[in-house]
C-alpha cells in the first residue's frame, strides 16, 4: 500500500499539457461577463461589490489551470476560503462555479504530488468554511461531492489518454517488428545467394578461373545490397523470434489481391512504370500497404462495389493509391487489430516515405503512400 502511495506521489504530470489557447480566453470572457451581470442584476446579494471583486481577481487562474494547476487551485480556493472571514458569510456568487474547471485540471494535468496537495487545499477550504459557520453541513457535503466527481473525471480522462498513448506505441512497435522481419527475409535471401555463388566459384575454380572471377563479382553485388538492407534493419526494432518461413511478398504479388476474395467489392490492380530494379524492402512495403488498405476498405466501406489499387513507379519514388467507392462515413479507426492506418504510416515513415488517408473528393475513401526508391 505504501509503495502504491509513493508511486502516485512521484508520478509526473503529462508532458503534453497545452498552454493557453483561444478557448481559454473565451472561457475567461464568458465568466467575467457572468460575474458582472450577476453582481449588477441579482437582487439580495450580500456584499455584492466585494464578492464580485474577489471573483474577478480569482478568474485569471483559468489561464494557468493546465500549466500550473496547483498554483491555480491554491490561489482560487485560498482566496475563497479567506474572503468569508471578512464578510462573515459564504461567497454566494453562483458564477464561482468556474472553480470546477480548476479541480478538473488538477487531476488531469497535475503531477501526483500536485494532485495530493491540491486535494488537501480543497478539503481544508470546505472544512474551514463548515467549522467557521460560513456554510451549512448540507452545502459542504454537496460541494465536496461535486468537486470529488469533477476531480475523479479529470483523473479518468488522464488515465484514458495514457492508455490510448500506450496502445498507439504498441501499434508502432508491432509495425517496426513486422518491417524488421521483412528486411530480415530480404537480407537472408542475399546471403543465401552469396553462399551458393561462392560454392559454385570454388567448384569451378580449378578448371575455369574466369567463372570464379564472375562469381566474386556477383558476390560483391549481392553483399552490397545485403549491407544496404542490413542498415535498414538497425533502424527498426527486432525481436528474437524466428522470421516467418513464408516468402516475402512484393509488387508481383499485388495482382493476387484482385482474386483474393470471391465476395465483396471487386479489386482492380494497375502497375505502371519501371519496377524491375525496385529494392525488395520497398516492393514489400507497397504490397503490405496495399493489402491493409484493401482489407480496411472491405471492412469499413459501406456499399462499396469497387476498390482500385494503383502503383506508379518513376526514377525517384513509388506512389501507391487505393480508392474505394463506398458511401460517405465517419472517419475510420486508426487501428484495426493492431495494424491499420497508424501502422501503415509508421512503416512508410521508417522507409523515408509518407502515408495518408481520408475521404475521396466525391465518395469513398483514399489511401495514398509515397516511398522513395533509394
Amino acid at each position: 500500500m505504501l509503495a502504491k502511495l509513493r508511486s502516485f506521489w512521484d508520478e509526473p504530470g503529462p508532458a503534453d499539457a497545452p498552454g493557453r489557447v483561444w478557448r481559454d480566453w473565451v472561457l475567461l470572457a464568458g465568466f467575467t461577463a457572468a460575474v458582472v451581470l450577476e453582481v449588477l442584476l441579482r437582487p439580495g446579494l450580500p456584499y455584492r461589490w466585494f464578492t464580485g471583486a474577489v471573483a474577478l481577481v480569482v478568474l485569471p487562474t483559468l489561464l494557468i489551470r493546465r500549466t500550473r494547476p496547483l498554483l491555480a487551485v491554491a490561489f482560487a480556493f485560498g482566496a475563497c476560503g479567506v474572503a468569508p472571514f471578512v464578510t462573515g458569510l459564504d461567497l454566494g456568487l453562483n458564477s464561482f462555479v468556474f472553480v470546477l474547471f480548476l479541480g478538473y485540471a488538477l487531476t488531469r494535468w497535475g503531477s501526483g504530488r500536485q494532485a495530493v496537495l491540491g486535494a488537501a487545499i480543497i478539503t481544508a477550504k470546505l472544512a474551514v468554511g463548515w467549522l467557521a459557520g460560513h456554510a451549512g453541513p448540507d452545502d459542504t457535503l454537496a460541494g465536496f461531492g461535486i468537486l470529488f466527481a469533477v476531480t475523479a473525471l479529470g483523473a479518468a480522462v488522464r488515465y484514458r489518454a495514457r492508455f490510448r498513448l500506450r496502445e498507439l506505441d504498441q501499434v508502432k512497435l508491432l509495425e517496426r517488428e513486422r518491417l524488421a522481419r521483412d528486411l530480415h527475409d530480404t537480407v537472408a535471401h542475399h546471403v543465401s545467394a552469396m553462399i551458393i555463388r561462392a560454392q559454385a566459384g570454388l567448384a569451378t575454380a580449378p578448371f575455369n578461373p574466369n567463372a570464379a572471377t564472375d562469381a566474386l563479382r556477383l558476390i560483391e553485388a549481392e553483399a552490397t545490397r545485403a549491407l544496404t538492407e542490413m542498415r535498414g534493419i538497425v533502424r527498426v526494432l527486432r525481436t528474437d523470434e524466428p522470421a516467418e518461413l513464408a516468402p516475402t511478398p512484393g509488387l508481383a504479388d499485388l495482382h493476387g489481391l484482385a482474386g483474393a476474395h470471391r465476395v465483396g467489392p471487386a479489386v482492380d490492380v494497375a502497375i505502371t512504370g519501371d519496377i524491375e530494379d525496385l529494392p525488395a524492402p520497398i516492393g514489400t512495403a507497397v504490397f503490405r500497404l496495399a493489402q491493409e488498405s484493401v482489407t480496411n476498405a472491405r471492412r469499413h466501406a459501406r456499399n462499396a462495389t469497387r476498390i482500385e489499387v494503383s502503383v506508379v513507379a518513376d526514377d525517384a519514388a513509388v506512389r501507391l493509391q487505393v480508392t474505394d467507392d463506398g458511401e460517405a462515413a465517419p472517419p475510420r479507426p486508426a487501428t484495426s487489430g493492431g495494424f491499420g492506418l497508424l501502422g501503415m504510416m509508421e512503416r512508410a515513415g521508417l522507409l523515408g516515405g509518407t502515408c495518408s488517408a481520408g475521404p475521396a473528393p466525391v465518395r469513398g475513401w483514399t489511401v495514398t503512400a509515397v516511398l522513395p526508391r533509394a
